[in-house]
């Protein structure tokens, strides 16, 4: 007896249901596979396991379909799957919103980052250069309420030839000037046998965009017990940064500050393109506080002050600009640095913006 076309079509719905509930099934044995393999710390992209899969399908396939056509619907299957075991991985990393719902907020000295908190300023030079400097420096942003002195004793530069900083000796005069003005100290670490020394000084340490996928160096901070300020790279994405930010979790220390500070794209206009879209999607995906890094973001002062506050309007945790007290003289980046007064002009400008976003957090 010949089937009907409504016959037929509703053979092929009832097939679709069944289909459908197959692959849910599948799904559901895929995601349990991913948990295995996150726990143990397997890759979830298996490509042996998935050509094998691929071979047997192609020996059982009975028709009408040919076996490029089995290849292709089976390929995208195991793509959805693949999906579903790393999005069910990112739940259960400990930077994700979904271990920890919460905010993290940290308690360094009397100072409190993230949450409700009122958001931070960290400022100073790019390079430690003298004692004078350092000093002046941060006798003027402790006038200015900067809780966070900055200052680099050991400097990552392009050129071998370039000013790489002080090491040591810069580290005990950053924490010298820090004191002095009621400030803490925070100052880039560049390689795992730094810690003990940079564990003298530093409260809280600066993993820069060029180490932030130096993994013994992550797990070693993380292995500190320091604050680390964890500065995305020049062309991370957002799951590799935050994928480092787990390093540091992973070894024990949760005291992890994100920091933006602009990725590298084809614009030539700036030094890199601020990517405020990371700091809305890292404040959603985690818990960590976020702050954004707009000297290294515009590499132009003139750029700074609305680049912060469109940060703190995206929601971030804390601005992060350079400031030196002479930028003609300085022994690097001397062109995207303020000096005093432009720092108190920028201030000036953001400060109402710096209230508004205390307002809404506190609300």
């Amino acid at each position: 007896m010949t089937q009907s076309l409504e016959q037929l079509r509703g053979e092929v719905d009832a097939l679709n249901r069944q289909i459908l509930e197959l692959l849910s099934r599948r799904g559901e044995v895929v995601a349990r596979i991913g948990q295995l393999k996150s726990e143990e710390g397997q890759r979830h992209y298996d490509p042996s396991r998935e050509d094998q899969q691929l071979r047997e399908l192609v020996a059982l396939n009975p028709g009408p379909f040919s076996d490029a056509t089995v290849k292709a619907i089976f390929k995208e299957i195991f793509k959805a799957s693949l999906n579903l075991e790393e999005v069910n991985d990112k739940q259960v990393l400990l930077v994700s919103r979904s271990k920890q719902p919460e905010d993290t907020v940290l308690d360094i000295g009397k100072l409190r980052i993230g949450g409700k908190a009122p958001p931070l300023m960290i400022a100073g030079p790019c390079s430690i250069e003298s004692e004078e400097q350092m000093m002046v420096t941060a006798a003027f942003l402790a006038e200015q309420g900067v809780s966070i002195l900055r200052g680099g004793a050991f400097k990552p530069r392009t050129s071998p030839y370039g000013f790489q900083g002080l090491g040591p000796e810069g580290l005990r005069i950053g924490k010298q000037a820090a004191r002095a003005g009621g400030q803490l100290f925070v100052t880039e670490i560049m390689d795992t046998r730094d810690i003990e020394i940079m564990s003298e000084y530093a409260d809280i340490l600066q993993v820069g965009a060029r180490n932030m996928q130096n993994f013994a160096l992550l797990r070693e901070v993380g292995r500190s017990r320091l604050p680390v300020l964890l500065k995305r790279g020049l062309a991370a994405t957002v799951e590799e940064w935050l994928y480092a930010a787990e390093y540091i979790l992973s070894e024990g220390n949760a005291s992890v500050i994100l920091c933006e500070r602009g990725i590298r794209t084809f614009e030539k206009w700036t030094r890199n393109t601020l990517d405020l879209s990371a700091v809305v999607l890292a404040k959603q995906e985690t818990h960590l506080p976020v702050i954004v890094d707009v000297t290294h973001a515009a590499g132009r002062r003139d750029l700074l002050l609305p680049l912060a506050r469109a940060a703190l309007a995206a929601g971030a945790d804390g601005i992060h600009v350079e400031v030196h007290p002479n930028p003609a003289t300085a022994l690097s980046d001397n062109e995207q640095q303020l000096d005093f007064a432009g720092y108190r002009e920028f201030a000036a400008g953001l400060q109402p913006f710096l209230e508004a976003a205390t307002r809404y957090r506190q609300s």
